[in-house]
């Protein structure tokens, strides 16, 4: 059969995709539509492309029907071994450097099969470090939307605690389904692969998943994405590092890009400079995730209390976290005794105006310099 652009496709291929469809069967639908447009994109790459596309839209009629994709299981405890998971819709705030790699590796990917012509291709791996709460599950889903991928993750501490002897099998059998369903793998908690190497109490076993899960990311087909995640890079050696062309390092929020945070978790991108400048400075230390929770515990108070949001309590909240407290419950409204207290540690500690101060406790300047005289 040809298409427009006098593409042969194999009768075999067009036979097995049409049987998977009447039998509902996604997954086969995916394995070979993927083998179809690899073998379009090698003389029309648009074509390809949108088959590709049309593959992940098609699923949705599957899966609001009640079918779901039969994601690869471990043959004796029949526990998934990969977990799909929905493009993310909490936007990525990111600094400059960082927006630059993902801009790039998003540019690269997409012009893979050009960079291929030229015999410029290679590993289209994404090593994502920085300490928790920094977004980089969020990001990998990212990457996945931003490419039309299916998200498929592999969370390799239980994976390798827990399944032992089938185990070498179960690794490349994720590798695989991933890789035919032209998807985005994503490694989270990548350290546990050094713990285990270097480990001199850890099993024989246990090393031997680690060199079988190391040559699947050296076998893992060319153009396939593969993104992993560890909080300690530190941990990581050189032979896991070079497997990874692409790196980024996520810590903790600027100033600048806290104001972005508060601004859209906090206020929904509507709010005076002024207040998210004085919320930038007094959250130094917190991360996004920091951030979004204590925004959106605030949000629900206000709602269910149908009251406006209380800034003193955001800032307990704030203070309470950068201190690592105990307590997580977010205060409705903050006492006098706390607002006295919160004015005296804007001013003096975080060298805040009184002005600042002001606006964020909602009184007047004056209140404020009556605070700071008790």
């Amino acid at each position: 059969m040809s298409a427009a652009a006098n593409v042969t496709i194999s009768s075999s291929d067009l036979l097995a995709l049409v049987e998977a469809s009447m039998n509902a069967d996604y997954t086969a639908v995916r394995r070979v539509s993927s083998r179809i447009a690899s073998a379009i994109a090698k003389s029309d790459m648009d074509t390809a492309k949108k088959l590709r596309s049309a593959v992940r839209k098609s699923g949705v009629p599957l899966r609001a029907s009640g079918y779901a994709a039969t994601l690869p299981v471990d043959p004796k405890s029949r526990s998934p071994l990969i977990e799909e998971q929905p493009w993310p819709i909490t936007p990525a705030f990111l600094e400059d450097d960082s927006r630059s790699v993902f801009e790039t590796f998003i540019r690269d990917a997409n012009s893979l099969h050009k960079l291929q012509a030229h015999g410029l291709a290679g590993r289209m791996n994404l090593l994502l470090s920085g300490p928790p709460g920094t977004g980089k599950s969020l990001l990998a889903g990212h990457v996945a939307a931003q490419l039309s991928k299916p998200f498929y993750i592999v969370r390799l501490d239980s994976l390798i605690s827990s399944l032992l002897g089938d185990t070498a099998k179960n690794i490349r059998s994720a590798f695989d389904y991933v890789a035919e369903s032209n998807g985005v793998l994503f490694l989270d908690e990548f350290d546990a692969i050094a713990k285990l190497r270097d480990d001199k109490h850890e099993l024989g076993e246990l090393k031997r998943v680690v060199n079988t899960l190391l040559q699947s990311i050296d076998a893992f087909e060319d153009g396939a994405i593969l993104i992993a995640a560890t909080n300690h890079e530190s941990l990581l050696d050189q032979a896991v590092w070079r497997r990874f062309p692409y790196k980024m390092h996520l810590g903790s929020p600027s100033e600048d890009l806290r104001k972005h945070l508060w601004s859209h978790f906090l206020f929904a991108d509507d709010v005076e400079n002024s207040i998210i400048g004085a919320l930038s400075k007094i959250s130094v230390g917190l991360s996004g995730s920091d951030i979004e929770s204590i925004s959106v515990a605030a949000r629900r108070t206000a709602i269910l209390n149908n009251t406006e949001l209380d800034l003193p309590s955001v800032i307990v909240s704030v203070l309470n976290t950068q201190k690592r407290s105990t307590t997580t419950i977010f205060q409705a409204k903050a006492t006098p005794n706390q607002r006295k207290d919160i004015a005296s540690t804007l001013v003096r500690e975080y060298q805040l105006s009184t002005v600042e101060a002001a606006g964020c406790l909602g009184v007047s300047r004056q209140s404020i310099s009556a605070y700071l005289k008790e």
